[in-house]
């Protein structure tokens, strides 16, 4: 069940895009074609799937403090967190450079398309916004790491893919001059960042009808304290009065 609840949320309630508006760059460049930004939306899963990962892995057995104490006990008090930066910058420029051989090797006409920012993934803010957020809140297993990845990817794809397939639409629609190109394309990823906090609901609805449930337990056990507490007075009276 924790592995469901952070795919969806991932994917739906904290989507790179419309919730932190990470990678915000290459997703209002590289979303005028539907088949360069699916191109580049699986490079990013790939990239986040590989990365956050292995991250967790430097940021487990090497980055945190006492995370060295499995070379002996003298080292079980170092802390090398200042280093995570650094790290986790040089694991995504690995995995970009993989991915940028992949693509011009099996797909010349894809690497062609995307450019310069096919690169530029590397310093993209979404990729090392995942590593960063998957340390900020203490993933707790390689699986969730990987989960956690795969799913943050799955939710910049998403908004990639659906921006480009609305800017392909409204390229024959009747815009007013002064919005054409990036002012509509802002407008419509507003819209499309409030339909997605409507999400938001899914895994908090339980939560609230949970709290509502204690809440109206510790009402009636407070009433039934007053209760008692009154019929012990009464009871009290009459005794004094006979």
């Amino acid at each position: 069940m924790e592995h469901v609840e952070l795919f969806f949320k991932s994917i739906f309630i904290d989507n790179m895009v419309f919730a932190t508006f990470l990678g915000m760059c290459s997703y209002l460049a590289v979303s005028k074609k539907v088949s360069t930004a699916v191109g580049l939306g699986a490079a990013v899963i790939f990239v986040l799937g590989i990365t956050v990962p292995l991250n967790w892995l430097l940021d487990q057995y090497i980055l945190q403090e006492g995370a060295l104490s499995w070379l002996g006990p003298e080292f079980a008090s170092y802390d090398l967190s200042f280093l995570s930066f650094i790290m986790f910058i040089a694991t995504i420029a690995t995995m970009v450079q993989l991915v940028e051989i992949v693509v011009e090797k099996f797909s010349p006409a894809l690497y062609n398309s995307l450019g310069i920012f096919l690169p530029l993934i590397a310093v993209n803010c979404a990729i090392l916004g995942g590593s960063l957020f998957m340390q900020s809140r203490e993933i707790a297993t390689f699986g969730l790491a990987f989960n956690y990845g795969i799913s943050s990817g799955i939710g910049w794809f998403l908004a990639i893919l659906a921006i480009a397939a609305i800017r392909e639409k409204i390229r024959y629609s009747n815009v007013p001059a002064p919005l054409r190109g990036l002012g509509i394309t802002f407008i419509i990823t507003g819209l499309m960042a409030i339909g997605f906090m409507s999400f938001g609901g899914m895994l908090t609805g339980g939560d609230e009808a949970a709290t509502v449930e204690n809440k109206t337990v510790v009402i009636d056990s407070e009433e039934e304290k007053e209760k008692e507490k009154e019929a012990t007075l009464a009871d009290n009276t009459k005794k004094e009065l006979n």
